[in-house]
């Protein structure tokens, strides 16, 4: 239209129609369909790196996601022999019901909302506290990156908890390193452990049962797993012929160079003694191994007749000759004991005997991820630095931790006791942590039904529970166990009531499988 008015404008008439006129009408002619040309993918399960396919997390693997899927169906009315999922597959204690403790959050609340700190509702030494974490933040404020090893003034208080846990054995802030969580630590010292290739691949020993995040990283960094196994028949204590025999055989098809210890033990709820930890730190010593002791549930200790010992301290009472020479590195975090801030992930990790190059190393890895999140550096100095008595909130404080402490407790008694009364399960003392690892009998018939079904046959069986009772929880081979045992990981976290109501519905379900499966 726009061409014709043009040439009307320059007194041209315009075109008479006639039997080319269509040549030039208006409308677009048809292009034929061209079809995408599809090209294949770059990232398949083919070309993908084959060490994160090769990584395995149980606790939240197939059967928390099945879990999930029931969770859906349960909103959209489905109906089940349940009214909800319990998630007993996992230590997450707030998740669980569990209060936070009050002093803990109050500092929190501080060093995120500053302007609270004129408000007469926060005890002084919560300001206290509050405004000496936030002088060392850049511009006062949490939201800023601090250093990558962690904020000065928090190593600090880290570095002096540890001397008074470890009743005046020195710690030196420069040696602490602030992480994401326990599990980042671990993560990093590994990263800078592993190396050679061959028979000079290193190899990293860990106990079985062991905590998946251990099987994963080894998996992520190629390393080779090198399995000890724990004393199921003496309450899952540590025997050092089997470290022995475990380092002797590695030898010939790697070079074991990590000896990684969980104290108390996840999941299997054993605490070291003493002497355990010297034999331990004197194999460490005579087979040149770098310690790693993961010691995140060091509060969590119920029987009266065990008593934690960090590997720090007793290394340093062995004298010089170990002191000076171990290379060791543990690690704590907010995630456990009785604070329960998981979703926090803060921690830290004390290295000691490091070569100094290393050390220079280790910092520049850490630098790569910048630095671990500033809240869960000051929920980690918080659990450093508690109220202590004579200051206002120490009643309280001490109140609360005591009051979680006392329940989990009287969990791990009580899930120790139910356990042990139904026919086919056994369950060890719990002796600290969080979660009861009891050892199931599963008849034939339900062995061959798991082949079946392409499942070990504690997957099979948790699985079963899952979808008849509502219970979420983590099968033993998740975690390793001997060949021909069974076993499943529960948190003892529930309510003393909904626990109670957790384990008859595991006894119920657990002799009917036995009848079903005879």
């Amino acid at each position: 239209m726009q061409r014709a008015a043009a040439l009307a404008r320059r007194g041209c008439p315009p075109r008479a129609a006639g039997p080319w006129s269509r040549r030039w009408s208006s409308a677009p002619a048809e292009a034929p369909a061209v079809l995408p040309v599809r090209r294949g993918r770059i990232l398949t399960p083919e070309s993908m790196n084959p060490q994160v396919r090769a990584v395995e997390y149980a606790v939240r693997g197939p059967i928390v996601l099945k879990a999930g899927e029931i969770e859906l169906e349960l909103q959209r009315g489905i109906k089940k022999p349940f009214t909800e999922v319990i998630r007993a597959n996992i230590g997450d204690a707030q998740a669980m019901g569990q209060q936070p403790i009050t002093f803990l959050r109050q500092v929190m609340a501080l060093c995120t909302y500053p302007n609270l700190l004129d408000s007469p509702s926060f005890p002084e030494d919560a300001k206290k506290r509050a405004r000496r974490i936030l002088q060392a933040c850049g511009g006062n404020s949490l939201g800023s990156y601090s250093a990558s090893q962690g904020v000065n003034c928090i190593r600090e208080d880290v570095a002096a908890y540890i001397t008074r846990r470890d009743g005046g054995v020195p710690a030196d802030p420069d040696n602490i390193y602030l992480t994401t969580g326990a599990s980042d630590g671990i993560t990093t010292i590994l990263k800078i452990l592993v190396s050679g290739g061959g028979k000079s691949r290193t190899g990293v020993m860990i106990p079985i049962p062991q905590y998946p995040l251990y099987s994963a990283v080894i998996s992520e960094l190629g390393a080779i797993q090198v399995n000890y196994y724990l004393d199921e028949e003496n309450c899952w204590a540590l025997n050092v012929n089997e470290l022995r025999r475990a380092v002797q055989e590695a030898k010939d098809h790697c070079d074991p160079k990590v000896l990684c210890i969980i104290n108390p033990g996840n999941p299997t709820g054993q605490v070291q003694s003493r002497k355990c930890i010297e034999d331990v730190i004197h194999f460490a010593w005579e087979e040149k191994l770098f310690l790693l002791a993961d010691e995140v549930y060091q509060d969590n200790v119920y029987s009266p007749d065990c008593r934690f010992h960090s590997f720090k301290k007793v290394l340093y009472e062995m004298g010089p000759e170990y002191s000076s020479n171990v290379e060791l590195a543990s690690f704590h975090s907010t995630s456990k004991g009785y604070m329960g801030e998981c979703g926090y992930r803060g921690g830290y990790m004390e290295v000691i005997n490091l070569h100094p190059e290393i050390k220079g190393q280790l910092v520049k890895l850490l630098s790569v991820r910048l630095c671990p999140p500033v809240s869960g550096q000051a929920a980690m100095d918080i659990v450093v630095n508690p109220p202590v008595p004579g200051e206002e909130s120490f009643e309280q404080f001490h109140r609360e931790k005591e009051s979680v402490l006392g329940n989990l407790a009287t969990k791990a008694k009580l899930t120790e006791d139910l356990f042990n009364e139904v026919p086919g399960i056994h369950c060890n003392p719990l002796q600290g942590a969080m979660y009861a690892f009891p050892r199931i009998f599963i008849p034939s018939k339900a062995v061959e039904a798991a082949q079946a079904h392409k499942m070990a046959p504690d997957m099979f069986y948790c699985m079963k529970l899952l979808e008849e009772t509502g219970i979420c929880v983590v099968p033993g081979s998740g975690f390793g166990q001997r060949e021909g045992t069974y076993h499943f990981r529960m948190t003892i976290l529930p309510p003393v009531e909904k626990l109670k109501t957790v384990l008859q519905k595991v006894k119920d379900f657990h002799i009917k499988f036995l009848e079903q499966y005879a």
